[in-house]
């Protein structure tokens, strides 16, 4: 779960990380109010949208006044924010956070990620943080500092010490960052973190380290453990279908291609596709079904992938397990009914109860394209694209 980056602030504050004074805004008079209570200028008007890169977007502004403070919270506000990480479609800004200015003296990059490499965590970290650490990380990886941590023992003193020796931070912000660090490893672990970010952190003129920016990522499967967490979801940040697939626990990613499609187990599905591009196709989704799937789940995936207007044919291909093949085709029939269908479906199903399966779509009335395997089917669905 993704978090915008005033929520993730409010969590740094309450771990004690340093970040700016701010609040958030949902209109340009709430944003020109919050700039009068930071009881001066410049002050930094940012647009909030799950996606990086913000600032050469044009979605970050100083401010040198009140009347610049309106202009750019007015600008900011209900533009489509494109950047290198929302794709061309870009994002619609509903939302500004409004900061007091810092004075910088050097910028930095900091990040604490699971390694899975490693099964552990990972603290990386750089003297070259601000806009450009794509650019840095690509050019010149030897300047990105990796410190491993193993969640068993936790972070030590020597970890610390690391990163802030490879940062070249002063003498006098050592212990700042030292405490600033621990409490970010603390924030990550208890929280489940997927990834912490902060891009830039910043040394100030009087020696004081600070969070300018913030990026948390939850992950999803640990939510159970943080409920208090769940109100920082933001749907309208989110794909409505995944929103939409999300309701009924299916596994569902929607992609650039035209060609939808259904599978119980992920790897089955990745493998479909692979196999779907190979046949010179290009999948519009991701969606795993899962073995336990019942009837329901199977006609509201049916359901879902032909609400996406991209989606010009459907590849079902289904190994009956725990999910049986007759169970998976009294989901596509009830599907199929209620949606009237009128583009090609091309079905491929093997494993527990195949032939019952394949009776009822035979005896349904359904204009569905059978397959005799995985190649088979791929070529079919391209075919009919």
């Amino acid at each position: 779960m993704k978090i915008h980056e005033y929520q993730a602030k409010e969590l740094f504050r309450s771990f004690g990380v340093p970040v700016p004074d701010g609040g958030v805004a949902f209109s340009v008079d709430e944003a020109v109010d919050a700039a009068k209570g930071l009881g001066g200028y410049p002050v930094v008007v940012k647009a909030q949208i799950h996606a990086g890169g913000r600032g050469k977007g044009g979605g970050v502004k100083l401010a040198a006044s009140e009347a610049e403070a309106r202009t750019f919270a007015d600008e900011i506000l209900g533009m489509t924010l494109v950047t290198h990480q929302t794709g061309p479609e870009g994002r619609l800004v509903k939302k500004l956070l409004v900061e007091a200015g810092q004075e910088i003296a050097k910028e930095f990059y900091l990040s604490i990620l699971v390694d899975r490499a490693t099964a552990g965590i990972v603290i990386m970290a750089s003297q070259e943080g601000g806009m450009d650490i794509e650019e840095v990380a690509a050019t010149t990886p030897e300047k990105i500092i990796k410190v491993r941590v193993d969640p068993l023992t936790g972070i030590q003193g020597y970890h610390l010490r690391e990163v802030g020796f490879g940062l070249g931070l002063p003498k006098a912000a050592l212990k700042e960052f030292s405490a600033l660090l621990k409490n970010l490893y603390t924030l990550f672990v208890k929280n489940d973190c997927s990834l912490l970010e902060i891009n830039p952190l910043i040394l100030t003129k009087d020696d004081r380290v600070m969070a300018l920016d913030a990026k948390v990522d939850i992950d999803s499967n640990a939510m159970f453990r943080h409920k208090d967490l769940l109100e920082y979801r933001d749907l309208d940040e989110e794909d409505p279908l995944e929103v939409e697939a999300s309701k009924y626990n299916l596994n569902y990613i929607n992609l650039d291609g035209n060609v939808g499609n259904i599978v119980n187990g992920a790897g089955l599905a990745m493998a479909t596709m692979d196999i779907i591009k190979n046949a010179g196709a290009e999948p519009a989704n991701f969606m795993d079904v899962g073995g336990g799937a019942t009837a329901e789940m199977v006609e509201n995936a049916f359901r879902i992938i032909l609400m996406d207007e991209k989606v010009k044919a459907v590849l079902i291909n289904i190994f009956g397990g725990i999910l049986r093949c007759d169970v998976f085709a009294e989901g596509v029939v009830a599907a199929a009914q209620k949606t009237g269908i009128t583009i090609p479906v091309v079905v491929r199903m093997e494993g527990t109860n195949v032939e019952k399966g394949k009776k009822i779509l035979a005896e349904s009335g359904l204009n569905l394209i059978n397959a005799v395997d995985l190649k088979d089917a791929a070529e079919k669905v391209a075919a009919a694209i």
